[in-house]
């Protein structure tokens, strides 16, 4: 004879997750806290852009290639700046003056060329101004 049981046999499956115990999943292991990504001359070159900009431009692309001569070694960055509003516009054409003249601090590279390559201004209700910005740096031996 069976016994009946008023206890609900799917329980289970609706109970708790929380207090499961489920050991063929390893538990994740905590990352240490001192560790950080390192930072790329890459991120460092957009970081001292938009610094410039006084972070109201938009970073629409970058390429980086490396070169070398006889002498020298380096990179040539080509940035691609966009600028949404007025305040934004105004930010982007204080860069178009400063870039040439600019002092970047970079660790390990001399800034040898600081050009604007190419600028696309449009005026109308929503003004932007699109920035192209070169940079040449060369590895300090």
């Amino acid at each position: 004879m069976l016994t009946q049981s008023l206890r609900d046999p799917f329980a289970h499956l609706f109970g708790p997750f929380d207090q499961l115990e489920i050991k063929s999943v390893p538990l994740p292991a905590p990352a240490p806290a001192a560790l950080r990504p390192r930072r790329t001359l890459a991120d460092r070159v957009r970081a001292a852009l938009l610094g410039l900009t006084g972070g109201r431009g938009t970073m629409l692309e970058h390429s980086e290639k490396a070169w070398a001569s006889i002498t020298f070694a380096g990179t040539r960055h080509e940035v691609v700046l966009e600028f949404c509003g007025p305040e934004a516009v105004a930010a982007g054409e204080e860069l178009i003056e400063r870039l040439p003249d600019h002092e970047f601090t970079l660790p390990g590279q001399l800034v040898a060329d600081a050009t604007i390559a190419k600028v696309d201004h449009r005026f109308g209700a929503m003004e932007r101004l699109e920035v192209t910005a070169v940079l040449l740096l060369l590895e300090e031996v």
